[in-house]
Order: structure tokens, then C-alpha cells, then sequence
């Protein structure tokens, strides 16, 4: 199968992580695409980039329509995640998405540890409809930048989040962010719970739907959309809009 990894903001090397750990987590056969956005935030940390970042994923998206069996939203806001779904032929997983229901299999609650502001992770596991299942949001102080440039250093910051995760009440810990790709397994050892990849999980879910074969939704509100009319956008989305 192809699975396109298809990261939110325009930075490259976030990109790579992200497609690194998705190989490392792949089944034989299974072949990661990464993608990178032509425009859009080089990193997501606001609301209003949250919304800019959705258009230039679908449009990112939409060039890739027929050509992949599976799409993971590497973006840990999940961005465009139920437009996505609803455009797209095939199957759509977001990164947070999957490590969280994947916690829930692990333990009662579990916690996650990010970078910057934690309330719209909040709001997206709610959405998830799994509030009920947090026990612990941890923001740590550093950024997706650093944790390219300084990544054993970051990873210092992140073990003290996951240390107070537990202590709070996780019975597992999601790593959330594109930019933390890769790390839960270098941290595994030292924790005593579960650490989740949001892209490990992402990659083991999607290829799970497409082994599933179930077909798409063809009336209810994920329901391909047809006969949309629009102005400016790609002419990838537009077609599909219409289609």
C-alpha cells in the first residue's frame, strides 16, 4: 500500500522526521510518501494558522487523490482532519487522533505532553469525544524548531512532561507534535508507562483500514462533496469540490 504522510506546516525537516518514524513503524510492503504543503505557517501554533494550514493540506491532499491508499495527517492538531476525511477516497488518520484512541487501549487515562499552548489539544480530545479519558495535559518549554536543532536537549524537557504526566495520572503518555516524531522510543526505556508516537500509531491504524477494505460513506456528512462551486482554489481542489 501507499500511505501519503502529509505534514501540515511548510517545514521540510519536519517532514523527514515524520516519514522516518513512519517507515520505522511500517509493515513490510507498505510504502510512506512524504508531503510537504506549497504555503501555509512554517509552523502551526495559533488558531489563524491552524485555518490557513487546513487549505494548503487539502490542497496538498487533492494532488495526491487516486494515487494513495491511505492518508496520516502529520500535524498534531489534526488539522482539516473532518474535511480531509470527508474528500478524500480513501481512508484519513490524524496523528493525535490515533495515538489517542491507541492510549485508550492501553490504560484508563492517559496524559500528553506538547510544546506551547495545551487548550486546543484540549478542545481537539473533546472532539474525540474522549475528555473524559485525559488526566493530564503538559506543556513543556520548547519549541518544533529546537527540537530539530537540539533534539537530545528537547528530549530532556519532554522525560520531566512525562514525569508529571504520571503524576498526574496517565497510565500512558502521547508525545504530541510532528516535531516529536521519533522520540517516544528513545524515551521508552526510562518511563514507566507506555509512550505513544502519534505517527507510529497514525501508520499501524491506516494500514489496519486498508487491509479492512470498507468503503466510503456515500450519503451523511462525510459523503464525497459534488457539485461545489468555487473561485482561487487549486485546480486539484476545485475538482474534487465539484466532482
Amino acid at each position: 500500500m501507499r500511505l501519503l504522510v502529509a505534514n501540515a506546516n511548510t517545514t521540510e525537516a519536519i517532514t523527514q522526521l515524520c516519514a522516518d518514524s513512519a517507515r520505522a513503524a511500517a509493515a513490510a510492503g507498505t510504502e510512506i510518501v512524504p508531503a510537504t504543503p506549497r504555503f501555509g505557517p512554517e509552523v502551526i501554533s495559533t488558531r489563524a494558522e491552524n485555518i490557513v494550514a487546513g487549505h494548503a493540506l487539502l490542497e496538498l491532499l487533492a494532488e495526491h487523490a487516486g494515487q494513495v491508499d491511505a492518508v496520516l495527517l502529520a500535524v498534531s492538531h489534526d488539522t482539516a482532519l473532518e474535511a480531509a476525511r470527508q474528500l478524500m477516497p480513501c481512508p484519513v488518520v490524524a496523528m493525535t487522533e490515533a495515538a489517542c484512541f491507541m492510549a485508550c487501549l492501553l490504560g484508563g487515562r492517559f496524559g500528553l505532553v506538547t510544546f506551547g499552548g495545551v487548550e486546543t489539544y484540549r478542545e481537539r480530545i473533546a472532539a474525540h469525544g474522549l475528555a473524559d479519558r485525559l488526566a493530564s495535559l503538559v506543556s513543556v518549554n520548547a519549541t518544533p524548531q529546537e527540537s530539530v536543532r537540539d533534539p537530545e536537549g528537547v528530549a530532556r524537557k519532554v522525560a520531566g512532561g512525562i514525569a508529571k504526566a504520571v503524576s498526574e495520572g496517565a497510565d500512558a503518555v502521547i508525545l504530541s507534535g510532528a516535531a516529536l516524531a521519533g522520540m517516544a522510543p528513545k524515551l521508552q526505556a526510562e518511563a514507566p508507562v507506555p509512550l505513544l508516537d502519534g505517527i507510529a500509531c497514525g501508520v499501524k491504524l491506516c494500514e489496519a483500514l486498508v487491509t479492512l477494505g470498507l468503503p466510503k460513506p456515500r450519503t451523511g456528512s462525510y459523503a464525497a462533496p459534488a457539485g461545489r462551486v468555487t473561485s482561487g482554489l487549486s485546480p486539484a481542489l476545485a475538482a474534487m469540490l465539484k466532482a
